[in-house]
């Protein structure tokens, strides 16, 4: 069993290994596992993200985008942002890698304020 601060900081490890990763791999094959590292992270952190949503459900908008692709919507920002940095490194695909980065971390923090986690009644911590 793990200790409660490693353990939440899982998710994060995982992409950052991921995306440090891509600029530092040459061969394909690595820069695949480290896409794969980077998605199974988010995809952690989407599991965990769910379970802790304290929104009413009626108030909860349903869309036409599927739930999966939806919950990595931010991380598949900041994953094109970091790749396109990486592969075509210019003035202007800088500027738009940095926009694409900030409005992926404006996504993740505007879902995150909707994300705790629920104890039972009379349990603090």
């Amino acid at each position: 069993m793990l200790i409660k601060p490693v353990y939440e900081l899982l998710p994060f490890s995982y992409m950052f290994v991921g995306s440090v990763s891509i600029f530092l791999l040459e061969p394909s094959y690595a820069l695949i596992a480290s896409i794969v590292v980077y998605l199974y992270g988010a995809h952690i952190y989407n599991l965990r993200s769910k379970n802790r949503r304290t929104d009413p459900k009626r108030k909860r908008k349903s869309g036409g985008m599927p739930e999966l692709l939806y919950g990595l919507m931010p991380f598949l920002y900041v994953l094109t942002a970091v790749s396109l940095y990486r592969f075509y490194p210019r003035d202007s695909s800088t500027l738009f890698a940095l926009c694409l980065i900030t409005y992926g971390g404006y996504l993740f923090l505007r879902r995150s304020s909707y994300r705790h986690h629920k104890y039972p009644k009379g349990i603090r911590q």
